[in-house]
């Protein structure tokens, strides 16, 4: 897409305002660093149109300190006082659950990314939010906590503009077939394989 400019154009019957007014359902996997960034990123383009954004982070420990919380919710509150921006929300789903330090059954874990994915059904038919992010939801996928096909059938039949990006390793081959944009992060190299641990400002 040279210069932003499809090198074809579908015979859909749409105008150009309309195809490009679609709503988006993107996709960012791969074992790479970034897939979580990126999604924030397109969150900040989100809230600056003054698009109501919502997180949901999936396999985040309520304990981590994240440094996009932070500056979103801080986002959220300049929002609320002067009406600059959109409206924010950051959900940690099933607070307390984690991949790499996990407390309960598996059947807890299961439990509440089912509820905290059925709670985002729930937004997307009432159409409560102009731009959410699912952040490391093909965790649950994959597992088989959640139902792949249910998740793919709710997203691709939202009502109205909501975009919508997932981030995770590994996503389901029927989540990518039915996303709008995919992104494969592949690792050249990193600093942890030099022995070097996550450093502020980098990793949180």
């Amino acid at each position: 897409m040279p210069k932003g400019v499809p090198e074809t154009v579908p015979d859909d019957g749409l105008t150009t305002r309309q195809r490009r007014n679609q709503p988006v359902l993107a996709v960012h996997t791969g074992p790479g660093k970034g897939k979580s960034t990126a999604a924030f990123g397109m969150a900040l383009r989100a809230w600056n149109q003054g698009f109501d954004v919502a997180v949901f982070q999936f396999v985040k420990s309520a304990k981590w300190k994240v440094g996009e919380e932070a500056a979103f919710r801080t986002l959220g509150t300049l929002h609320d006082e002067t009406g600059a921006g959109g409206a924010v929300e950051w959900h940690k789903m099933g607070e307390g659950w984690s991949w790499t330090r996990k407390q309960g059954s598996d059947e807890d874990h299961a439990a509440a990314a089912l509820a905290g994915w059925q709670e985002i059904a729930r937004r997307l038919k009432a159409e409560q939010h102009r731009f959410y992010v699912l952040d490391e939801f093909t965790y649950p996928l994959k597992w088989g906590w959640v139902d792949i096909d249910e998740v793919v059938d709710t997203l691709s039949t939202r009502p109205g503009n909501q975009h919508v990006v997932i981030t995770g390793r590994d996503a389901p081959q029927a989540l990518i077939d039915a996303a709008d944009l995919v992104t494969e992060m592949t690792k050249l190299k990193h600093p942890m394989d030099a022995g070097r641990k996550g450093q502020r400002g980098i990793e949180w």
